[in-house]
């Protein structure tokens, strides 16, 4: 099955597959390193400036694109899918997504946001299914990413079959939807590579469409310094006014152009309690949350992805929609707790509480 450095056939891959089913991953494929024909359209991402203020996009370069280059000595490289929708989702869970964006004074927080932290559930098991692999075929060079380095991640994902790039730029799975995250492992021995898939968005472009901030400038090309989850999550200083009325009640990501996609009626649930909701983050009311101290946001996120972002930008983006909550009807406990940070000791929270309690 394995000779010298080089895996001998697709019953390696199916080996593979199997053991990372049962450490709860929803398929792998492999990719080779030569993503060059992706370069020139990252340069010119790069050059209309719409990577923002993230600047490690820039730094980067084309490493991200050479996955040689990032880690030396990489020959192939496996992509995992794991889907995360919470095990108790309801059949008709875009729809209840869509209702909670008409309440107003309702924070929501995205989907992937709501269990633990992916980050540390998809690295752990990455790891686990390297240690299967050394197992049988000895010591071997290798790397796990998910979302944490220079990884053109979709277009590894695109290329190895786990979807196609639907016209959001995300990874479109016609037996999964795009309720997935996505991790790699870049290996230093050679996989038979799996096939790609077809393109079925078809002339649908509902994704386009419903973009609250029209981030989405034309099939596959997205300006990330519009989308609202670069806004919330990404965006360290103040969120330009212009887009702020248009964020709603979202304080943390935005779900809108997954939810309106008509393949994520075959989204799946995860079979692991991870990315079960926590308590605390569904159905509160915008007050609630900006009534926690730092102690709090940081004891109620622990654990979770929403930590990153600290409880300065916390209370920026929950501002934001308590403004907006304003704006659809005045409410006396909403002006009250902002007025209750009208002096906030940072800047940047008293800006965004002096333009909420304008509207």
């Amino acid at each position: 099955m394995f000779n010298g450095g080089q895996a001998t056939g697709p019953q390696w891959v199916a080996q593979i597959q199997e053991w990372a089913r049962e450490l709860g991953f929803s398929q792998i494929g492999v990719a080779g390193v030569d993503l060059s024909s992706a370069e020139p359209g990252l340069l010119a991402w790069l050059a209309n400036g719409f990577h923002g203020d993230m600047a490690y996009m820039q730094a980067h370069g084309l490493k991200r694109a050479r996955p040689a280059e990032l880690v030396p000595g990489t020959v192939s490289v496996i992509t995992v899918r794991m889907d995360y929708l919470p095990r108790d989702t309801p059949g008709d869970w875009q729809a209840v997504e869509f209702a909670r964006l008409q309440r107003p004074h309702e924070a929501i927080v995205s989907v992937y946001a709501r269990g633990r932290d992916y980050h540390k559930v998809l690295r752990a098991r990455l790891q686990a299914l390297s240690e299967r692999i050394a197992q049988r075929i000895g010591a071997f060079g290798h790397r796990v990413f998910t979302d944490s380095a220079p990884v053109l991640e979709a277009e590894l994902a695109a290329r190895s079959g786990q979807g196609w790039r639907g016209k959001h730029t995300l990874v479109l799975s016609r037996d999964a939807g795009s309720m997935f995250f996505l991790g790699e492992i870049y290996v230093d021995f050679a996989l038979p590579e799996t096939e790609p898939v077809t393109d079925h968005c078809g002339s649908c472009q509902a994704c386009i469409d419903v973009c609250p901030t029209q981030a989405i400038l034309g099939p596959g090309k997205l300006d990330a310094r519009r989308c609202i989850s670069y806004l919330t999550i990404e965006h360290h200083g103040a969120i330009p006014e212009d887009l702020r009325a248009l964020m709603g009640n979202r304080i943390y990501g935005c779900d809108d152009c997954q939810l309106v996609c008509p393949w994520n009626k075959f989204a799946q649930r995860s079979a692991l309690p991870d990315f079960d909701e926590r308590a605390g983050l569904t159905g509160r009311q915008l007050t609630d949350l900006f009534a926690w101290s730092e102690g709090e946001f940081l004891q109620r996120t622990e654990g979770s992805p929403i930590r990153r972002i600290g409880h300065e930008r916390w209370l920026r983006n929950v501002a934001v929609a308590m403004g907006n909550a304003l704006r659809d009807r005045d409410s006396p406990d909403v002006r009250a707790a902002l007025q209750l940070r009208a002096s906030d000791a940072s800047a940047l929270v008293r800006e965004h509480v002096s333009w909420a309690l304008a509207q």
